[in-house]
């Protein structure tokens, strides 16, 4: 049997409740836990809370990868907490652990985050979809393609509704 796919949710860690991105995340995380995909992410607040909620709401499993370089504790829906020493070692865990990512819109992190999955890709370190979901975001990589800042990259795209990062990633497994 297959172990479910894996998908990492990058995004602000600042946002709350009432915030439209919020109730996005907790969207999506519902849908893709009734999909069977696992959430992974950073195990703190804003979106990642918001997706780890989602999933558990879905009944799936999450993870949270978590460092102890910002000594936070983990956002109560994380069923799957993994320590990483250092802010590096995060970053490079949720981006193995990922089979896919989505991306909301976030600060500088997020956009750490992104790009270093997206150069690992580019590189063809790894093969993964990431799927650019967040308004900023998306306009971002618009930008990087009209500047010819993007190499052909069948892994990356741009959603502009949670059903459509849920039809990207059923294109992509």
């Amino acid at each position: 049997m297959q172990s479910p796919r894996i998908i990492t949710i990058f995004g602000s860690s600042q946002l709350e409740e009432n915030y439209p991105e919020y109730q996005k995340a907790i969207q999506l995380g519902r849908m893709l836990a009734q999909a069977g995909f696992t959430v992974c992410n950073g195990g703190y607040g804003g979106i990642m809370e918001a997706s780890a909620r989602g999933a558990k709401d879905g009944g799936g499993q999450t993870i949270g990868i978590i460092t102890q370089e910002f000594h936070r504790k983990p956002n109560r829906w994380v069923d799957d907490v993994r320590n990483a020493k250092t802010w590096r070692d995060r970053l490079f865990q949720l981006i193995e652990t990922g089979d896919g990512y989505v991306l909301f819109d976030g600060g500088t992190g997020t956009l750490v985050e992104w790009m270093v999955a997206w150069e690992m890709t580019n590189k063809k370190m790894i093969k993964k979809p990431i799927i650019v979901f967040g308004a900023f975001l998306r306009r971002l990589l618009f930008l990087f393609k009209k500047q010819h800042f993007v190499i052909s990259n069948d892994s990356l795209k741009g959603a502009k509704t949670v059903q459509d990062v849920m039809n990207y990633l059923h294109e992509a497994f």
